[in-house]
């Protein structure tokens, strides 16, 4: 089965050339138009995929190649750019960069050949007019199996320095640009955009560069370029997922694939979900929900009380940023410690992990209490800590599964732990507790702690032991995707199922 998709990845020369910035004001644009939109993220990034959703008023999932493989890559993007009008996919750094200095692993232009979408190249055109020509013609030219369809350039100074680009780049052609405007430009924070939560950011600025794009972009020929791309390749899985997705539209033109062939619910999975922990796959939690969890959203913040869970997975985002509320919430930090007293499993990722150690300490030297059930403090540097995509193979059973469990990930953090008791070295592995196993004594302290995982970087090779165990807690700086192991997930759900069965339920 062939399914037609009209897409367009939106490249850049460079990250910062503004690729967020245009995919938003174009997908804005298009929504305005009544047409439905479905957008996509190359690469590992959480907070670009904010502004998507922000966007549309739906959901934006990650297309990474190295994470995920061709296979899921087609499938994910099948099953969610169903029934939309068009799909834009947003790039990452510039078209040519990924895993590798000298191949198209983990890039925008793997992406988009396994795709086998045209590219719009983002070029940043303050200060430039004919060395546009040279720039866009080496990127048009570098991969003769990549098609560069169009050039879209940012910031430019006026409309005449507009015509002038068009004038020195023809082939491919120069379809608008966006003016500089920096009083309406999105904040960036580390590495890249702030989270786009609604507090720091109206929907005027949205509505702003939806008009903009309107005004200055040629979208009806850049729609006739998206129209213009071939049949999706399919593969069996992507085929399936394809066949399995009804094409439901939220409201406002979102276009939002379906979670087919997902089991009946039969656990219930606690997610922390607030403005200190938002970094979460939406195919990771796809794959929760087609093993059989019901998800339900909490918040370490103003929750006094945790919801009536089997299991908790804590994501990653900027605990850091909030730690004074997170510490203020001392009825919620309680309630999480003793539900690993009574054997709850709990899985956590990065700002998920600073958020069981015994304290944050910030920047200013504060020390803000936590949890307290990993015996760490997570230290906040100036300087980034850990960049980068890792491969993860597990050293013994945790709440994911048994020894030997692979999967793929990556690391951006700008904290270290600093322990406070020894690791341990990892048990044999152990066969699962029986249902009938008495619960776990109360965990008032923190818990004797492993190391889980063996992480092997993907630049340099450096092994590094990591991923930390105490009893079925199970914490990580690694940000996994699940497309990479499919049996992660459904052992998540395994032990959720598991813990439900011991508590009588």
């Amino acid at each position: 089965m062939s399914l037609a998709i009209p897409r367009l990845v939106v490249a850049g020369t460079a990250s910062g050339v503004g690729k967020t910035t245009t995919t938003v004001a174009i997908a804005r644009a298009l929504r305005a138009r009544g047409l439905r939109v479905a957008l996509f993220k190359c690469g590992p990034d959480y907070l670009d995929p904010t502004y998507h959703a922000r966007a549309v008023a739906g959901t934006s999932h990650n297309l990474d190649g190295w994470m995920m493989g061709r296979e899921a890559v087609l499938s994910t993007f099948a099953a969610e750019a169903a029934g939309a009008d068009v799909a834009l996919i947003e790039g990452v750094m510039g078209l040519f960069d990924g895993a590798s200095p000298t191949g198209e692993e983990g890039s925008t232009a793997e992406i988009a050949k396994w795709l086998e979408a045209p590219v719009a190249l983002v070029v940043d055109a303050s200060g430039m007019a004919r060395s546009i020509a040279a720039l866009a013609q080496g990127f048009a030219g570098f991969d003769p199996g990549l098609r560069v369809a169009a050039v879209v350039c940012n910031r430019v100074g006026s409309r005449g320095h507009l015509d002038i680009l068009r004038q020195a780049q023809r082939s491919p052609p120069v379809l608008g640009g966006l003016p500089r405007d920096e009083a309406q430009s999105f904040p960036e924070r580390h590495l890249g955009l702030r989270t786009a939560d609604e507090a720091a950011l109206p929907e005027e600025r949205f509505d702003h560069w939806g008009a903009q794009a309107e005004a200055w972009i040629g979208l009806d020929a850049l729609l006739e370029i998206a129209r213009g791309a071939p049949p999706v390749p399919q593969t069996a899985e992507a085929a399936a997922a394809a066949a399995a997705a009804a094409p439901g539209i939220a409201a406002g033109g979102a276009a939002t694939g379906a979670s087919g062939g997902a089991q009946p619910p039969r656990v219930r999975l606690g997610v922390a979900f607030d403005e200190a922990f938002h970094f979460y796959y939406a195919d990771n939690l796809r794959r929760l929900e087609a093993a059989g969890a019901e998800l339900v959203r909490f918040s370490p913040i103003r929750d006094a009380r945790l919801p009536d869970v089997d299991a908790l997975y804590l994501g990653g985002g900027y605990p850091e940023a909030h730690a004074e509320r997170l510490t203020e919430n001392a009825a919620l930090r309680a309630e999480i410690r003793a539900f690993a007293g009574r054997g709850g499993p709990i899985y956590a990722e990065c700002g998920g992990l600073m958020y069981l150690t015994e304290a944050i300490r910030t920047l200013d030297g504060r020390a803000h209490p936590m949890v307290g059930l990993v015996p760490a403090e997570a230290v906040m540097c100036e300087k980034l800590q850990a960049l980068g995509y890792v491969e993860v193979e597990t050293q013994a059973r945790t709440i994911l599964g048994g020894a030997g469990l692979r999967f793929r990930g990556h690391q951006f953090r700008y904290s270290e732990l600093r322990p406070t008791q020894p690791a341990q070295a990892p048990a044999s592995p152990e066969p699962p507790p029986s249902p009938a196993a008495p619960p776990a004594p109360a965990a008032q302290a923190p818990l004797p702690i492993e190391h889980a995982y063996s992480v092997r970087r993907r630049r340099g090779g450096q092994v590094t032991r990591e991923g930390y165990l105490a009893q079925r807690v199970l914490a990580s700086y690694v940000h996994a995707h699940w497309a990479s192991n499919p049996l992660v997930p459904e052992g998540l759900v395994a032990s959720a199922a598991a813990h439900r069965k011991e508590q009588g339920r």
